[in-house]
C-alpha cells in the first residue's frame, strides 16, 4: 500500500512538473501574412548629418485603421519601420536591409531597438481596441519593393530566445503621409 501511494506520489509530482515546464507559445504565431493598409511617412533630409533622405512605412493588419485625427483604432497588428534611407525623397523600388545604427546607406532601413523604453527602428505592435498590447521588436530582415508591393522577410526573438522568422507582403498604392 505504502509503494502504491509512493508510486502515485511519484507520477503526481512527475504530471505537474511537465506541466509547469511546458513552454509558453510565442504571441506572434498569429501575425497575419498580409497587411491591408500601407501609409508612406516622408520626412525628406531631416538628418543634417545624414545625406539622404528618410521615409518610414506604417502597415495595419485588417482589423485596425485610422480615425479623422490619424489616432491608430481597432483589433490587429501594425508593423512600422522608421528611418528607411532613400537615395531621392521617396521609396524607390529595390531591396532595402536592416542596419546597425552606425551604418547609414541608401536602401537600409535601422533594425528594432529600444530607445529609453520606447520601441525604434523596425518593430510589431500587438493592438486591441486601440491599446498596444505586445511590441516585438525586429533583429534584423530585408524589404523588397516593386511594382506596388513590399515583400518583408523579418527576423525576431522568439520567446525561447530563438530567432524567428516573420514573411509578410503589402499589395497596393503607398499612401503619402507628409510629415510637418
Amino acid at each position: 500500500m505504502k509503494a502504491r501511494l509512493l508510486q502515485f506520489l511519484s507520477c503526481l509530482a512527475i504530471a505537474i512538473l511537465a506541466i509547469a515546464c511546458r513552454p509558453t507559445p510565442s504571441p506572434y504565431r498569429g501575425l497575419p501574412s498580409t497587411y491591408a493598409t500601407a501609409y508612406q511617412h516622408i520626412y525628406g533630409h531631416c538628418y543634417d548629418s545624414v545625406p539622404y533622405a528618410v521615409v518610414s512605412l506604417d502597415l495595419f493588419s485588417q482589423g485596425l485603421d485610422l480615425d479623422e485625427n490619424k489616432v491608430i483604432v481597432g483589433t490587429g497588428y501594425n508593423l512600422f519601420l522608421s528611418d528607411i534611407f532613400v537615395p531621392d525623397s521617396l521609396l524607390t523600388e529595390g531591396t532595402y536591409r536592416s542596419i546597425p545604427p552606425d551604418t547609414l546607406a541608401p536602401f537600409t532601413f535601422l533594425a528594432g531597438r529600444s530607445f529609453e523604453g520606447y520601441p525604434t527602428g523596425a518593430y510589431i505592435l500587438n493592438i486591441e481596441e486601440g491599446k498596444v498590447k505586445q511590441i516585438q521588436l525586429i533583429d534584423s530582415g530585408n524589404m523588397t519593393y516593386r511594382n506596388d508591393s513590399l515583400l518583408f522577410t523579418l527576423y525576431y526573438k522568439n520567446t525561447y530566445g530563438g530567432k524567428a522568422t516573420y514573411r509578410c507582403s503589402f499589395t497596393g498604392a503607398l499612401i503619402p503621409w507628409l510629415r510637418k
